[in-house]
């Protein structure tokens, strides 16, 4: 299954320094989840410091368990949020032979589904 993670730097007393002393061995836990295929892609936030990754695990709590082996959220400069996603039912079969199914996806149904 896939997930979003979204995550915002926290700024404490001290963070500039601790962010130096640990960037190296965040950036190379990064590398390794990402080697481990966990992480499928990875971007910088443009808006705040922080990460958005793509990545793949059986559970959100995998997820979680998985991130908090990141050198900066063990150290408390971290707030990551976690979305679970599905697919897109938009790529999916259409035609008069496609039996549709209705979902809620937020506040509009979606079609999903196919015979």
């Amino acid at each position: 299954m896939q997930f979003l993670t979204i995550s915002k730097r926290l700024n404490g007393e001290g963070a500039e320094t601790d962010l130096s002393v640990l960037a190296e061995d965040e950036f190379e836990r990064g590398r390794a989840l990402y080697l481990q295929d966990f992480i499928r892609q990875i971007w910088h936030r443009a808006d705040t410091p922080g990460a958005c990754l793509l990545v793949e695990a059986e559970s959100e709590q995998q997820v979680r368990e998985t991130l908090s082996t990141l050198p900066f959220f063990q150290a408390g400069m971290l707030e990551i949020l976690v979305i679970p996603l599905k697919p897109y039912a938009g790529f999916g079969p259409r035609g008069q032979n496609c039996r549709v199914d209705t979902e809620r996806n937020g506040d509009r149904p979606v079609k999903v589904g196919h015979e």
